[in-house]
């Protein structure tokens, strides 16, 4: 579980939503991070990459713990 706090604006913002939808917050937030955590991933990788040229490391974890696609490949040279 995850307990996070968010500026006014933004719970109200998301409270509108859900109540004008009938979903909840909840499922609002899960959808927002499930959306952007690849970009967040990706980002990270590429960084990571840049900043150290011959170090595999991230990338061997990535590959044994994921299922290794197009995305991560691209990053690998």
């Amino acid at each position: 579980m995850l307990a996070i706090r968010l500026p006014q604006e933004i719970e109200a913002r998301l409270s509108e939503l859900a109540a004008k939808t009938g979903r909840t917050k909840t499922y609002y937030v899960k959808e927002a991070i499930l959306e952007h955590l690849d970009e967040i991933e990706d980002k990270y990788l590429t960084i990571d990459r840049l900043e150290n040229p011959g170090k595999r490391g991230i990338l061997d974890e990535m590959e044994q713990g994921l299922d290794v696609d197009s995305r991560v490949r691209r990053y690998s040279g």
